[in-house]
């Protein structure tokens, strides 16, 4: 069965068709400025040339016709028609606390999903949005939602709840949720796969650090908890978000600045982090590290900061699990920033880590990069959130 994973952004719109037997990536693509002018999808089948590939894209609807039909074109399509493809599935950023497993979308799930818009407002109404578009272009296709904080809903109350007054909880639940849940799943179970360590007799922490970062800790096949929260502002310093701060920051900055709550957020959002640190110079890792090598103050400041809350997170979780077998790497600095991994592994020698220099220079490739001594294992796995979606897909709809 070939199944269509679908993952929608407010303006832009990521697609795989993955065959779901043998798990072999068929063809893959993006569109991207949905709604705005200059509007344009790249498409790329296994095997062929990449095409990019200008068109008027004025909805999610007009970009799902456009990947329709460039998946079942007589030129360079990969499917003779739509009827090959057995389902699709959809990720969906936040399903609050109605949805702890992927599931098979109908109306009512639609409606459950619609209720978490508050929750995520940038990003679960665009999930509806592709989700409507596929619906209306494949009626009798089986539609099936992959959530993102799905895999963070065996934390116990007492990682979850916040100091707060408990009505808030109860009134709006307001609590943690956590995010990337797709990519922690799938990491942690790569990784007992790799080791050839049963799921449930490990104690893990993987790291999913990219722009946007988060860290969670899996105890004995579960998530017990992890550093993003009621939305995916909390936790470590990222690439324009600020993490953890003290929540009076935010009148504080709101007295001098003159600004609004809104404005404040949207600052720690979309000026903090390491781009906020590096004093603007930049919000990506390859630019930090080559500043923080030449010696540059706002670099250094911004590479030691991400580093310090890294080793923060893997510090209280070791604690947290009273242990940790394994810490996994992942996502696009996880996977590729040899340096980073070298500078947070350097603080963890009370866990008996030692890192093997050959292969931890390797990029974007499975690797132990823990020497055959060390008594914990330090993984880099690659994150396949599109493979962990169609396989979700696949299990509801076979």
């Amino acid at each position: 069965m070939n199944i269509l994973v679908i993952n929608c952004g407010s303006s832009s719109l990521k697609f795989q068709l993955i065959n779901a037997q043998s798990e072999e990536l068929i063809a893959k693509g993006l569109c991207e400025r949905i709604g705005i002018p200059g509007s344009q999808m790249t498409y790329a089948p296994k095997g062929g040339e990449k095409i990019e590939k200008a068109e008027d894209m004025p909805d999610h609807t007009a970009a799902i016709r456009l990947v329709l039909n460039a998946l079942s074109d007589e030129k360079h399509g990969v499917v003779k028609s739509l009827d090959e493809i057995g389902a699709v599935g959809h990720r969906i950023v936040h399903g609050g606390e109605s949805f702890a497993a992927s599931t098979v979308i109908n109306d009512e799930v639609m409606k459950a999903i619609e209720d978490c818009n508050d929750l995520a407002p940038l990003h679960n109404p665009a999930n509806l949005i592709g989700i409507n578009a596929c619906r209306k272009l494949m009626p009798d296709t089986p539609m099936v939602g992959v959530f993102d904080t799905a895999f963070h809903q065996t934390m116990p109350e007492r990682a979850y709840l916040y100091g707060i007054p408990y009505r808030y909880y109860e009134d709006y639940k307001v609590r943690r949720y956590g995010f990337h849940g797709t990519s922690h799943s799938y990491v942690s179970h790569r990784a007992a796969e790799l080791l050839g360590r049963e799921y449930e007799d490990l104690k893990m922490i993987v790291c999913h650090l990219g722009n946007g970062a988060s860290i969670s800790a899996v105890q004995n096949g579960k998530c017990v908890d992890t550093s993003m929260g009621l939305t995916p502002l909390e936790g470590l310093i990222m690439g324009t978000r600020s993490g953890d701060l003290d929540p009076a920051i935010i009148e504080f900055l709101c007295g001098k600045e003159e600004k609004t709550v809104h404005e404040i957020l949207n600052v720690l959002n979309k000026e903090s982090g390491v781009l906020g640190l590096s004093e603007g110079y930049s919000s990506d890792f390859r630019d930090l590290e080559k500043g923080y090598n030449g010696g540059e103050a706002p670099s250094i400041r911004a590479m030691n900061g991400f580093i310090y809350r890294v080793v923060k997170y893997i510090g209280a979780y070791t604690a947290v699990m009273n242990g940790v077998d394994v810490i996994c790497f992942t996502a696009g600095i996880g996977e590729n920033n040899s340096f980073i991994r070298k500078e947070v592994c350097a603080h963890l020698a009370y866990l008996g880590i030692g890192i093997d220099e050959e292969e931890n220079a390797k990029r974007g490739e499975e690797v132990l990069i823990s020497t055959k001594e060390s008594r914990t294992k330090v993984l880099v796995i690659p994150t396949n959130e599109e493979l962990a979606i169609a396989r979700e897909t696949f299990a509801l709809v076979k």
